[in-house]
């Protein structure tokens, strides 16, 4: 634990303490559903996506590591009913957004065997099931980190620039989309899960840790030609499935301290990237909320069609994720749309849909601009 130590040693001024812990957040209010998103003139070349498995389109299935996806019934809804190593039934954000830009419509794991040059030039996810802000993160599951995934970026702009040359290979990564979601995993997995860095550090000094990680890695990128950057936030973790089993009690509510550790994340990767955006010339850098949009779905769940919004479609619903969530031992729920969840962590396919659909109407409009 010794190097946990010096790592957090190096975050200053972590704030204030936190506050009490936060009610359940007000919906936002009336907010219309899935819609095609709207068009701009503005192209996007590629996409680029980093972080954890709300990202991975299949990289886990490449190196050695329990997380994974690459089995049924994880994608029975995808094209053809492959598994492909995305934590979902069908289709992930990384995917639908790629779709909604218009630049292809799914986005290829970096890893995965036999990519062609269009594959590479139009965009790759790097994300990795597990990963996070903290290097432990990933050491713990044997995930890939996220300097590791910067890693395999600086690989693949050599492998771009071999394609098409230096200048064109710029404009495909200063023009892209760089995506990032991360967050989730430090805060169920490693702090509030394996106690990891919970004894060494209240909330209050490992969220600004994260946060300063979160920066620094959006410096590394911006460092490395991407220009459109956007780092999404941790949703309300608190209130996915095997939290309120776990958390919950017996009513298996969601856990408040946390909604409450996610929204204090937020908060500080909000003014961290504030802070590092003003050394970037020409660079679009933006924080983007989506714990109020997932939270008026749980708010509001039969505004969105669903029906269960505290279980998974996989098993049981209270606790099956990965390797336990599977076609051997695993019954499936009659009606998948119908749930917002498919397993105990990873929302359906459709509740992706409408999350993305909604990232693509309001948050696209930074981007354009630049």
């Amino acid at each position: 634990m010794h190097a946990s130590a010096n790592r957090l040693q190096r975050v200053t001024n972590p704030g204030p303490a936190p506050a009490p812990e936060p009610k359940p957040c007000p919906s936002p209010g009336p907010n219309p559903g899935p819609a095609t998103p709207r068009t701009h003139n503005t192209t996007f070349p590629a996409i680029f996506a980093f972080g954890d498995s709300i990202l991975d389109t299949g990289n886990n299935d490449y190196i050695l590591t329990l997380i994974k996806a690459n089995f049924l019934p994880y994608g029975m809804n995808f094209p053809d009913k492959v598994p492909t190593g995305r934590f979902c039934n069908g289709k992930i954000p990384s995917d639908f957004i790629a779709d909604y830009l218009g630049v292809k419509p799914v986005v290829p794991a970096y890893l995965r065997p036999g990519l062609t040059q269009e594959d590479l030039l139009t965009g790759v996810s790097f994300a990795s099931g597990g990963s996070g802000y903290d290097p432990l993160t990933p050491i713990v599951v044997s995930a890939i980190s996220m300097s590791k995934q910067l890693t395999y970026f600086q690989e693949y702009i050599e492998k771009v620039k071999g394609f098409v040359g230096k200048e064109k290979a710029e404009h495909i990564i200063s023009k892209g989309l760089a995506l990032v979601v991360a967050g989730s995993d430090d805060l169920a997995n490693t702090y509030y899960g394996e106690h990891l860095e919970e004894f060494l550090y209240d909330i209050d000094t490992y969220t600004s840790f994260m946060a300063s990680s979160a920066a620094s890695f959006a410096m590394q990128l911006y460092e490395s030609g991407a220009r459109k950057i956007g780092f999404i936030g941790v949703s309300p973790i608190g209130c996915i499935p095997i939290q309120r089993t776990t958390r919950g009690g017996l009513t298996r509510k969601c856990a408040d301290e946390l909604n409450f550790a996610a929204q204090l994340f937020n908060s500080k990767l909000s003014t961290s990237l504030n802070e590092v955006a003003k050394t970037m010339k020409n660079t679009t850098l933006v924080y983007i909320d989506i714990y109020s949009s997932f939270n008026e779905m749980i708010q509001n769940p039969k505004k969105y069609g669903f029906d269960e919004i505290d279980r998974g479609c996989c098993g049981t619903g209270l606790v099956e994720l990965g390797p336990l969530c599977n076609k051997f031992t695993s019954l499936l729920c009659k009606n998948v749309s119908s749930f917002m969840f498919w397993d105990s962590y990873h929302p359906t396919e459709r509740a992706y849909k409408i999350l993305s659909q909604k990232f693509v109407q309001n948050d696209m409009g930074p981007f354009y601009d630049n």
